[in-house]
C-alpha cells in the first residue's frame, strides 16, 4: 500500500454510494478522493455478466487512469418470487437511464399481489479494490429480508424505502444512516475490505 495518507480513490460517480463507501473507510489513513475530481474520466460500461465482474471493471479503470489504488461496489438486488431479479441489472431495472423511483415502481408493479411470506429478497454487494500491477481483489457483503408492498421512510437511497429488514422490522430507509451501515450489505462487504485494507497498510505479506 503507498504510504499513510495516500489517495485511495472511490470509482463511481453516485454520491449517495460515494458517502456509504466514505464513512465505513474513514477510520483508515487515507486520503479519500471521488472519481467526480477527474471529469475526464471515462465512463464504464457495465458490460460484465455478475456483480463481481462489474465491480472489477469500474476500479481497474478507475485504478489504470489515476494510477492511484481504486475501490468500486456493484450492487444488486435478488428477489425469489422474480428468480433473482432484478439481479445484476437492479440500477437499470426499468430501463436505460432509469431512476431510484422508476426501479422501485416496476419492481411493486411485479409484486402486486404477492403476499409478504413470498417477497423474500436479498441485497448482495461485491466491492473490487484495485492496485496498478497487482492483481484485483474483492469482498463481498449481504443481507435478507423482504420487499415491502409501499414505500415507508425517508433516508437512503435506491430500493432501500422498499426494502424491510427483519430484525428490526425497519426498511432501510426507515434507518438512519449510520443503523443502515451497521447491517446493511455495503456495510459489511465494506467492513471487510476496511480489514484487508488495515492489513495492507500495516505491510501483511499476506495481502
Amino acid at each position: 500500500m503507498p504510504n499513510p495518507g495516500a489517495a485511495l480513490v472511490i470509482a463511481t460517480q453516485n454520491r449517495d454510494k460515494a458517502r456509504e463507501i466514505e464513512a465505513v473507510l474513514a477510520p483508515l489513513p487515507v486520503n479519500l478522493r471521488g472519481l467526480w475530481e477527474w471529469p475526464e474520466a471515462p465512463e464504464v460500461e457495465e458490460s460484465g455478466r455478475t456483480l463481481e465482474a462489474n465491480a472489477a471493471l469500474k476500479a481497474e479503470a478507475a485504478a489504470r487512469f489515476t494510477g492511484m489504488w481504486a475501490v468500486a461496489d456493484d450492487t444488486g438486488l435478488e428477489v425469489d418470487a422474480l428468480n433473482g431479479a432484478p439481479g445484476v441489472y437492479s440500477a437499470r431495472f426499468a430501463g436505460p437511464g432509469a431512476t431510484y423511483a422508476g426501479n422501485r415502481a416496476k419492481l411493486l408493479e411485479l409484486l402486486l399481489g404477492v403476499s409478504l411470506r413470498h417477497r423474500t429478497a436479498r441485497f448482495r454487494t461485491v466491492v473490487a479494490l484495485a492496485r496498478p500491477g497487482r492483481k484485483t481483489v474483492t469482498v463481498e457483503g449481504s443481507v435478507s429480508g423482504w420487499i415491502t408492498e409501499g414505500e415507508r421512510g425517508d433516508f437512503g437511497f435506491g430500493y432501500d424505502s422498499v426494502f424491510l429488514y427483519p430484525q428490526t422490522r425497519k426498511t432501510f430507509a426507515e434507518m438512519t444512516p449510520a443503523e443502515k451501515n451497521s447491517v446493511s450489505h455495503r456495510g459489511r462487504a465494506l467492513k471487510a475490505l476496511r480489514t484487508l485494507l488495515t492489513g495492507l497498510l500495516a505491510g501483511d505479506p499476506g495481502k
